[in-house]
Formats: structure tokens, sequence, C-alpha cells
């Protein structure tokens, strides 16, 4: 604690200049990504299957999957430099402080006196600020959608689906937001100096009942789950499952083809009941035995306790932030570099608290996709050990095809980006010899022809 103290001490001075400093790190974290981004472009304009994969990918179905990728490149560039104008006008115009007094003009008029208090000035402030963040994203969300997706035959969903999704966001966001926000605040406010250790233990209680609640109360508001129909698929996952004494209670179909045309699997639930949940977009592209691969894929993460792991390595991080938050909360030069001269709400240090911390989540990203791309060597080994080797390569390149993912990337934009190795170099830590090519049908299925 009189570490933290000191530190706190040590950062509240009114020589240091926040701003100038959020926002070099910010533009040269935007310079960064833009350097590795031009790098995998240049990747990306390559016309030759890499010859890894010439006996597997066929040439218009790589060159369909180097223009999808160039797209969304072109579209993340334009999203980044959007994101940079945006944050620099935030920053520069002192939209929190502008907002914060709008936020308690309305408190004062429109809601009752009982509900007056920080707690409540706060949660306004958080959902207007998240409500504006909505409408101004939206043409970029709608672009990326109807027109990219629907470009290279993702899209699925409506119009009317896609403002219903925002609505019932929006909606969800209100319901879990307000008693959680508010409990947030509470916390900071009634145990003084040490308040980071109990934020930290309810956040963690609060992960855990997610985990709970998520696949019952929120995927259903979104998607429709069905009970996957009796067949040789159903026998030969829950044959699997008993195998690994894997405690499966539910094994279920989700309508992701209603909005896309990707494919995925997952499982979800509590330690001791957990659900299996395939898309029916797999189911429909893939043999049995493919299915079969990636499931004993995806199972292997949980043998080998990669969810706890995750789980524990990501609450460790939040007591860590929480803890470094307590050096924050009641730094008044932070405050007053952002225009808050008269009051320091909690809301608004965290906020300029993350902005503060924001570099470091480079180093953090770096060194979790490390972790999660050895955790997907040894799910791809764990299924290659079950006898899946042949079916998960070939699930595994059908999955490219049919995700038009990138065949190929820059080391450099692979480590900092990706949590999954990319294909080739899956194919070869699974000892994959293929002879047969993959190519897309027209709807984004994708077949097998023996090579000429």
């Amino acid at each position: 604690m009189d570490l933290l103290r000191r530190l706190a001490d040590a950062l509240d001075r009114p020589s240091i200049p926040w701003k100038s400093f959020i926002l070099t790190f910010a533009i040269g974290e935007f310079c960064l990504e833009s350097f590795l981004s031009w790098r995998q472009y240049r990747v990306l304009q390559r016309t030759t299957v890499p010859p890894q994969l010439k006996n597997e990918i066929d040439q218009a179905t790589f060159d369909k999957s180097q223009a999808y990728g160039r797209s969304k490149a072109k579209f993340g560039f334009a999203s980044g430099v959007w994101g940079q104008v945006k944050n620099y006008y935030v920053i520069t115009q002192n939209v929190y402080p502008r907002l914060w007094i709008l936020s308690g003009l309305w408190l004062a008029r429109f809601a009752p006196e009982r509900f007056s208090g920080e707690i409540t000035h706060s949660l306004i402030f958080a959902f207007t600020y998240s409500f504006i963040e909505t409408i101004v994203g939206l043409p970029f969300s709608y672009y990326y959608h109807f027109v990219l997706e629907e470009k290279y035959g993702f899209n699925k969903q409506t119009l009317q689906l896609f403002v219903t999704d925002i609505l019932k966001g929006q909606a969800l966001g209100l319901a879990f937001g307000i008693p959680l926000g508010a409990a947030f605040l509470k916390i900071i406010q009634k145990t003084g100096d040490q308040f980071f250790f109990y934020l930290w233990a309810f956040t963690l209680v609060v992960q855990l009942g997610a985990i709970t609640i998520y696949p019952i109360l929120i995927v259903p508001l979104f998607n429709k789950l069905t009970p996957l129909e009796p067949g040789t698929l159903k026998e030969k996952v829950e044959a699997l499952a008993e195998r690994l004494k894997f405690p499966l209670a539910e094994l279920q179909v989700i309508d992701g083809s209603k909005r896309s045309a990707h494919s995925n699997a997952y499982f979800t639930g509590l330690p001791w009941k957990k659900k299996i949940v395939i898309y029916d977009t797999l189911i429909e592209k893939s043999e049995v035995k493919e299915v079969e691969a990636i499931l004993a894929h995806e199972l292997g993460h949980w043998s080998m306790g990669h969810t706890t792991k995750l789980l524990g390595i990501s609450s460790f991080h939040l007591f860590y932030v929480f803890a470094l938050f307590s050096v924050f909360i009641n730094n008044s030069s932070l405050y007053e570099a952002f225009g808050f001269h008269n009051e320091k709400p909690i809301m608004i240090g965290f906020i300029l608290f993350n902005e503060v911390l924001s570099p470091t989540d480079s180093l953090v990203k770096l060194g979790m996709n490390i972790l999660t791309r050895s955790m997907e060597y040894e799910a791809d080994a764990f299924s290659n050990r079950l006898g899946y080797s042949t079916e998960l390569a070939s699930s595994l390149i059908k999955l490219q095809v049919q995700n038009l993912s990138s065949m190929d990337a820059d080391y450099l934009y692979s480590s900092y980006h990706y949590s999954h190795p990319i294909l080739t170099e899956r194919l070869k830590a699974i000892g994959w010899k293929g002879d047969k090519k993959v190519t897309a049908t027209p709807n984004g299925a994708a077949s097998k022809k023996d090579e000429l």
C-alpha cells in the first residue's frame, strides 16, 4: 500500500502533460498497427498459392481469399483513421467534461431527487456516451455487414435484423449495466483505499455468473438454439464426450446462418454441466468426422484446462488493473488536464485511467496471443492423438476456405494480431500430407476434388 501511495504522489504533478502523453501514444500505436497492416497488405497482394498449400487450395479460392483480405484491410485502415480522428476530437475538445455537465443537467431536471448523486450521474453519462458511440459507428457497421461481407457472400442478416440486434444490445446494456455499474461505483465509495481488492472479487463473481447466464439468457435473444437431431453426428459426439469424460448435458445447433455464412463450434457452461453448440453452417458444409475432429480440438482445450488458465490470467490482470487504478483515482493533475477542476468523479477517473493505461494493451495483447497460439497447437495435438489427424487437417482447410481466411500472413502482423497460428503452421504441426484440393462452391460451401 505504501508503494501505491508513493507512486500516486509521484504521478500527481501539474507538470505532466497528460493529454499530450495520451494522444502521442495513441498515434504511435496507430502508426505501429498501420505499419503491420501495410506489411500484411503486401502479403495479400501475392498471386500465387503458398507452396505449403498448393496441393490443397486451388487458384480461384486463393484469389478470392486474397481479395477478401485486402477488402478487410482497407476497411480496417479507414475505421482506424476514423477512430483516431474521433479520439483526437474527444480529448482536445473536452467532450468528457461537456457531456458530464450535460448529463448532470438532465439528472437535475428530469430525475426524482432520490436518484441524485454521483452514481446516477455517472450512469447517465456512461450510457449517453455509449449511445453516441453506437450512433457514430453505425455507418461503418452498416458498410461492413451490407457491403463488404455482402460482396463475398457472408452477410445473411436483413436490415430489420441488423436494427433489432442494435436495439437488443442497447437494452441489455441498460439491464445489466445499471446494476453492475452502480455496484462498481458503490464498492469504490464504501471500501476506501483498498477498494481494488473488493472490486476484483466482485468482478470475479460477475465473470463466473456471466459464464452461467450467457448461454441461457443472452444467446437465445439473438439466435435460435435447437437440440441436435438424432443421427450419426449426435451419436459420435456423445461417444467422444463420454470417452473424454466431458460432462455433456446439452448438444445444440445454433442458427448462425441467419446472420453469416461463417462457421464455428464452441462449448460453454459450468464445470459439472457443459453444453456443446455447433453452427448450422458447420454441419451443412462438413463431413461428420470433420465436425468430430473440430469438437475434439475444442474438448482438448477443456481437457488441458486452457479455459481455466485463461480465466485465471484474466483475473490476475484485472487485479493488477484495479490496483493500478487506485494510484490514479485521486490524481488531481489528470482530472484537471481533462477539464475537471472542481470534482473528481470515479467514472471519469476510470475512463481517463484506461486512456493512460492503453499503451500497455499492446504488450498484453502480444503476450496473450503467444500464449493462446501455444494452446491452439496443444489442442490440435490432442485431436491428433485421438486419431483425427486427417479429418482435423481437412476441416481446418475447409474452414479456411469457407471463411475466406488469409492463407498466409506476415510474421510480425500475425504475431501481433493473431490468437491462432496460421493455416500453414497448423498443418505442418499436424503432419498433414495432402493430395486433395479444396474449392469454394458458389454458395460459400466447400467441396473436394481429386487433383488433376
